[in-house]
């Protein structure tokens, strides 16, 4: 009987996919068995549900282990039984703790020891396994005992193959060379799926041991699982009041987003409530609503995106700053009655603001019920080639030439590589480890260790066994508690212009920014450096293309250029018609009605949505799942092509010309797959706005907030650069001026001592705070004794110039910390009752150099502060034409000096590389250049520093780029002191 099978989430351990043990199951005539991945239970529910529809019955238990030592197998009776299971696990995980060594007094669950454990005495629950192997060592045990004796067969592979992958499995969990792997980590070789004949077969003479193992399964049950809606059902105390409670907050804030008469938003807001309470959705939206009303107490900023931005409900209740109406936005999108997956509010948070979030529903709703989100890792691709390399005990140099895809042909005859890529190709797609999900958590109406035992992974935060497919499976919707760096740049701008302007921004008055001429005239000008998602190259490129100034454009420009939109020529498409919407040709006036917003161009997914509902006549609830479908999010072919001939039926029924709809759904079609969510292009560029008005109105302390937050798509120089573009004054860092972040007062500007690389976090930490404490330091000797600080971090605060306040220079001060420490690497802390006065020296004048404190900077900083990278150069010649001239030269070859600021690398069909290229003139302003592979080497770029460029001058929408033919980069003078 097979009462302890290991499926491939007995991590680098089993071998068998689920899938495949639940069909070879069947193949074999096996109508019951029991799961017990080693240590965790992330495939039972998955076991639950797939074994039921395969007809088997699916039995769900837990192998527990101390590393190698196999010590019990627990197999759930019931429902119940699992959550003990769960439990156990879950406790000693969450505490480090090992198994003991004797399993609890289990209420709801079969216990089986191996025959090596036959010295406990054994409860009623408990019982001994007998291998097949182990038959001979029955005259051990007492006659009276054959009622507690069971068959026990494992399983953990399918064939001889798989029993070689598993060694190969349990040398990369060892660390080992497969050589070196000991016995006991390695499964018998007779662990198989075999017939029920056969294990007769191999139980011959003792069948009461089959019996035995057979009644035990029979007394065993999942049927007490079911499946549906497990989130958190009720947020108040009955689902009744949650109801009035969800109508009243929204109504509350209708009144505040609309006013108190608006007739649409009434009517809209009553049908999406009407679906809401319909499906149980009630608590859901109340939660989330909750997790913003605690947010908001705290100070937090946050921005609700994604799906959930077609809701007027969410739009009321402040969960997302999209309005629906504004944007003609379908509530079906996100929450439809033939929805076949449940829909989730995707939050935003500043990156380090979201643990307190998720901390806050485990607390608010209980431990017992709320998890993070986990998710499974696997193995795949060449990093696979690499772990099989490794074990078997090749040398790096060998590995290397294995995972380098140029080297496959050479490899082609080499047997070692023909080995390995076998078995990486069997392990390929494999579960690796649990970790855990970007922002999901979980908040489950019933105890959650029902479904899943939990982890605790670094975050130290209770996390499930498994990934947001199983959640989805069994009815557990999860909240995406998200974070991005562009909301820590807007909440600490916000903060920092309270201190410094003492201006206090609301920065959700959305609607203000979204008619202000100097936000939408920087959008324009794609001066966007820092914004949320308009800053990249590309994404500036495009709103240059299309002279975008308004809200609509951007929302529009969020979606195209997405790199699926792009690839397809739709970007082009919407690009051309933008500027020439006369041309536009719409195959029906209806398209023309849906589709005039976006030139005729499918740019969002809810456009398939609007032409199926208008054009076709289907309901949104069928239009939504169309889209899905045509999205690759639909599973059975069969229902997918019902609705298809459903499109054509409906046409036909409302009068439509059957060759204008062919038509119709072969955009639809083409168009489907390469949309994207308005909604969620509409959440991005609500806070791409946000960001814009607090460029335009306050770029200081917009732009240190940038720096503080650790940038965005550039490197950290170029927001400094961006920074002295507004007249700020950029201090390098300083022991008596600057914090462990960047800090600006009025408009003087502190680098922060936490961007020096090389200084021990102890003394980013220490210094701001014994200044605070005790008041600026009075020269080198007062900063040594308060500080404790050695002569290793003191000479890099000495060379970045962090102690010029001291009116020497760095030469003198690195001569006097030397003197002053003597031999000593660090101060002695012995405490002086008088304080020493050093003796003084009279030593040579050793100035500093602008150019060697640069190359200080460029070590210490990543970038030049005192001189530009220009000044820096061995050349005074700075090409031929700037930026903003290269409009004047069309097609004219000319000569260029440009700063490289980054490049990205693409394929053409032909598989060969080209790249795109930005950088700034000797002015500080942008131009980009295009690098075809015919004229490039194998990779052009040499990293940080200026460049001298030859190529043609074109222009696509009056934007000019420069098509390189040649280039170089330029050298900079030598380091003075070499």
């Amino acid at each position: 009987m097979y009462l302890n099978v290991h499926s491939s989430y007995s991590l680098r351990y089993g071998t068998i996919d689920l899938d495949v043990l639940i069909e070879e199951a069947c193949k074999l005539g096996i109508s019951a068995m029991v799961l017990t991945d080693i240590n965790n239970s992330s495939a039972c529910m998955d076991f639950i549900l797939k074994g039921r529809l395969a007809g088997i019955r699916p039995i769900v238990g837990i192998e527990f282990r101390n590393t190698n030592h196999l010590l019990y197998i627990g197999i759930a009776r019931n429902k119940m039984g699992m959550k003990e299971l769960n439990d156990f696990l879950t406790y000693h995980q969450l505490c480090g703790l090992v198994f003991p060594e004797q399993a609890p007094a289990f209420e709801h669950v079969y216990v089986i020891y191996p025959i090596q454990a036959s010295s406990y005495t054994l409860n009623e629950h408990e019982f001994i396994g007998i291998r097949p192997e182990e038959l001979g060592q029955l005259f051990r045990m007492n006659r009276i005992m054959q009622n507690k004796l069971v068959a026990l067969h494992p399983v953990t592979f399918h064939g001889k193959m798989e029993y070689r992958l598993h060694h190969y499995l349990r040398a990369i969990d060892q660390n080992t060379l497969l050589t070196k792997v000991s016995e006991i980590a390695i499964c018998r070789e007779t662990e198989s799926l075999r017939s029920l004949e056969e294990l007769k077969i191999l139980y011959r003479g003792y069948e009461y041991l089959l019996e035995n193992a057979h009644q035990l399964l029979a007394n065993c049950s999942t049927d007490d699982y079911e499946f549906g809606r497990r989130n958190k059902q009720i947020f108040t105390d009955s689902k009744a009041n949650d109801a009035m409670l969800l109508e009243r907050l929204t109504m509350e804030g209708m009144h505040r987003r609309y006013g108190i008469d608006h007739a649409q938003a009434r009517k809209k807001i009553e049908a999406e409530l009407a679906v809401i309470k319909a499906m149980d959705f009630c608590a859901y939206f109340l939660i989330t609503w909750d997790v913003i009303h605690y947010s908001r107490s705290r100070g937090f900023y946050h921005v609700g995106r994604g799906s959930g931005a077609n809701s007027t409900v969410a739009y009321c209740l402040d969960i997302t700053d999209v309005d629906p109406i504004a944007l003609d936005l379908y509530f079906e999108r996100f929450l439809n009655s033939k929805r076949s997956s449940p829909p989730d509010f995707d939050i935003d948070y500043s990156w380090h603001q979201r643990e307190e979030i998720q901390e806050y529903l485990l607390k608010r709703y209980g431990i017992e019920y709320t998890g993070l989100l986990g998710t499974i890792s696997t193995f795949k691709g060449r990093s696979v080639i690499r772990e099989v390399g490794k074990v078997l005990g090749l040398p790096k140099t060998e590995i290397d030439s294995f995972t380098d895809p140029t080297q496959d042909a050479v490899n082609r005859e080499n047997p070692t590589f023909l080995k390995i890529k076998a078995v990486s190709e069997l392990m390929d797609g494999m579960p690796n480890q649990r970790s855990i999900h970007a922002g999901g958590v979980l908040v489950s109406e019933e105890p959650i260790t029902f479904y899943t035992a939990l982890d605790l992974p670094p975050k130290a935060m209770p996390t499930v066994q498994w990934d947001m497919y199983a959640a989805e499976a069994i009815g557990l919707d999860k909240f995406d508690i998200l974070s991005q760096r562009g909301i820590g740049h807007i909440k600490e701008a916000v903060e920092l212009i309270r201190q410094n302007k003492g201006a206090i921004i609301d920065i959700h008055a959305v609607k203000s920014f979204l008619i202000d001429d100097q936000i939408n005239h920087r959008l324009g000008s794609s001066d966007s450096i820092g914004c949320f998602y308009i800053e990249s190259p590309a994404m500036r490129q495009l709103l240059q293309k299309l002279r975008c100034k308004d809200y609509l454009t951007l929302v529009a420009a969020s979606s195209i250029i997405r790199p699926g939109v792009a690839s397809s020529g739709m970007m082009r498409n919407y690009i051309y018609y933008f500027h020439h919407p006369d041309e536009v040709v719409y195959l029906h006036p209806v398209m023309q009605e849906q589709l005039k917003e976006t030139y005729g161009v499918m740019v969002y997914q809810e456009d398939v949505i609007k032409v199926c509902y208008h054009y076709a006549g289907l309901d949104l609830a069928d239009a939504d799942v169309l889209r899905r479908a045509m999205s690759g999010k639909y599973r059975s072919r069969d229902a997918f092509q019902k609705l298809v001939d459903k499109f054509f039926l409906s046409a036909k029924a409302i009068g439509r010309d059957e060759a204008i709809t062919e038509e119709v759904w072969r955009q639809i079609s083409s168009f489907a797959g390469y949309s994207f969510s308005k909604a969620h292009s509409a959440s991005f560029a609500i806070e791409s706005y946000q960001s814009l008005y607090l460029k335009t109105y306050f770029p200081q302390e917009f732009m240190v907030a940038v720096l503080n937050n650790y940038g965005g798509f550039y490197a950290r120089w170029l927001y400094v650069h961006e920074l002295k573009k507004t007249g700020a004054t950029i201090h390098l860092p300083c022991v008596n001026n600057s914090d462990e972040k960047v800090s600006i007062r009025a408009s003087a500007v502190y680098l922060g001592l936490i961007g020096i690389q090389g200084l021990n976090e102890q003394f980013i930490r220490l210094i701001p705070r014994e200044r605070k404490l005790n008041g600026s330091f009075r020269d080198l000797p007062d900063f040594i004794k308060r500080t404790g600080i050695g002569i290793e971090q003191l000479s890099i605060l000495i060379k970045v110039g962090a102690l010029r306040f001291t009116g020497r220079s760095k030469k003198e001060l690195l001569w006097d910390s030397h003197l002053y420490l003597g031999g000593q690497v660090k101060l002695q802390k012995n405490r002086e009752l008088f304080e020493v006065v050093n003796k003084q020296y009279t030593m040579p004048e050793l100035p500093d150099e602008c150019l060697e404190d640069a190359y200080q900077e460029l070590d210490l900083l990543g970038y030049p502060v005192t001189l530009t990278t220009f000044d820096m150069l061995k050349t005074s010649y700075r090409g031929d034409v700037v930026a903003k001239d290269l409009l004047n030269h069309v097609g004219q070859t000319v000569k260029m000096v440009g700063l490289y600021v980054c490049e990205k690398t693409v394929h053409t069909k032909t598989q060969r590389k080209m790249w795109f290229g930005t950088f700034l003139d000797v002015d500080g302003n942008f131009f980009d250049t295009t690098h075809f592979p015919n004229r490039t080497p194998v990779y052009p770029f040499r990293g940080y520093g200026c460049y001298l460029l030859l190529g043609k001058v074109v222009v696509d929408f009056g934007v000019p780029t420069i098509e390189v033919e040649k280039f170089a980069k330029l050298p900079i003078r030598d380091n003075p002191i070499g």
